[in-house]
């Protein structure tokens, strides 16, 4: 109720404000030089009501920029809103003559871009948050690749990044009774599997053994951040297809001793680079086991998005020309359905997985997967490789099926974060490690025998 109040009243400040400024400015250019003239007289100082529908006023009108308008407008803010030269040698003059805490407190405020102070007016105006978010993705997918507005960037993510810190996120259950609105964004920003219809989404909310989580933000109470899917099963499942079978079997309560994270989805692409993922996952296992004392393992079912792509595209893999031309059999969509295909893929694809974590690296040193980036960054543990989990079209294509089980063992996360954060060490169970060429093929053999 207070959050609405402020809401409704900031709004009616800005409307007064804004209608006082279209006097002022009815002849403004309606482009991005236009823009960039708002810009800088909102930062000039201008009275609360004022500035807060000046800011209202130059997120209306980048709204209606076409492309090129906008990367003008991005383009100017990299220029011309930078910090300012003058003031920022008088305190590196300053500071060299006689370094002082208080000199370097006001090198810290000189060196920072103008570009700064604007975002965070702009950021008072009603929706200004929303909006920025939004802008920044209008910006990410402007620079792909390129550099020249990388300072730019920096500067938003950076706020973002205090603006979005944890201390201000609130973690939401999703479930039948959630408004509309919030559950049909649940259904469009579903990332991993899809969600077909409403019958399916609740199918994975509204039954006994079924949790939906999101984080969401003050300023944006109706836009989920970020959610996570959950089963709530027996034992550790290695396919997905179970957990979404329409006539599955529900379980009863009590008998739950795993919780699956098997869909984690992150809704706002100009969040992109602005973790909250971790604390999703430690705070939802926290509801968890406050909920239901029995949970003893929470484990992820996850998709390797990259694995097909690598397998293509690497040309040192650890293949022979007898793996090569078996590997051709991929070609058949069907593949799957031929025991004998299978078996001989297996044998091949399971051991080249086990290396694809274990061994395979970017140019830079980074593991290839993003999604076992970002678990094992949080301190989970490769536990298993599961062969033939996802046989939808889409993890077929991406991953020849396989999927994998990240185990957050509460007692070891902080150690397997250090490990992996500080020497890059991938913390994997001793059957995964066994699937490396050679263990591996030696392995499908004595089970073939």
């Amino acid at each position: 109720m207070a959050n609405a109040f402020f809401s409704d009243l900031l709004a009616t400040i800005s409307e007064r404000g804004r209608t006082l400024l279209r006097r002022d400015s009815a002849d403004t250019k309606q482009d991005a030089d236009g823009l960039i003239a708002l810009c800088g007289a909102l930062l000039s100082g201008r009275g609360e009501a004022s500035g807060t529908a000046m800011a209202r006023e130059v997120l209306d009108l980048y709204q209606d920029l076409d492309a090129a308008g906008r990367r003008a407008f991005f383009e100017a803010l990299v220029r011309d809103f930078g910090p300012d030269r003058e003031r920022l040698s008088k305190a590196i003059e300053k500071w060299r003559a006689k370094p002082s805490d208080e000199d370097a407190s006001s090198l810290h405020f000189a060196s920072e871009p103008r570009r700064q102070e604007l975002i965070r007016r702009l950021n008072r105006a009603p929706g200004g948050t929303g909006d920025l978010v939004n802008m920044r993705a209008d910006l990410l997918g402007m620079m792909n690749g390129h550099t020249d507005l990388a300072a730019l960037d920096r500067d938003v993510s950076h706020l973002l990044s205090s603006w979005f810190n944890r201390g201000f996120l609130v973690l939401r259950r999703i479930d039948w009774s959630t408004p509309a609105n919030i559950l049909e964004k649940i259904i469009r920003y579903e990332a991993v599997h899809e969600i077909s219809d409403w019958d399916d989404l609740r199918r994975r909310i509204d039954p006994v053994d079924r949790r939906c989580y999101a984080f969401f933000h003050p300023a944006i109470m109706d836009e989920p951040l970020i959610f996570v899917e959950v089963a709530l099963t027996e034992t550790i499942p290695g396919a997905i297809a179970p957990l979404l079978a329409v006539d599955r079997q529900h379980l009863p309560i009590e008998r739950a001793r795993t919780a699956v994270f098997y869909s984690i989805s992150n809704t706002q692409r100009g969040l992109g680079g602005i973790s909250f993922g971790s604390f999703l996952i430690k705070q939802v296992v926290e509801e968890l086991r406050r909920e239901l004392p029995k949970l003893d393992s929470f484990v992820t079912l996850s998709p390797v998005p990259g694995f097909m792509q690598w397998v293509k595209q690497d040309k040192e893999l650890p293949l022979s020309d007898e793996d090569r031309e078996v590997l051709k059999r991929l070609d058949d969509p069907k593949w799957f359905e031929n025991p004998e295909t299978t078996a001989l893929l297996r044998g091949i694809l399971e051991p080249l997985a086990a290396h694809y974590f274990l061994k395979a690296r970017t140019a830079k040193g980074r593991l290839i997967d993003s999604v076992a980036r970002f678990h094992l960054g949080n301190g989970a543990r490769l536990e298993r490789i599961n062969w033939l989990g996802d046989l939808s079209p889409k993890g077929v294509r991406e991953s020849a099926g396989v999927m994998v089980n990240y185990l957050y063992r509460l007692d070891d996360i902080e150690k397997n974060h250090e490990a992996y954060a500080n020497d890059g060490e991938i913390v994997a169970s001793s059957a995964v490690k066994k699937l490396l060429k050679g263990e591996g093929r030696r392995l499908l053999d004595m089970r073939l025998s």
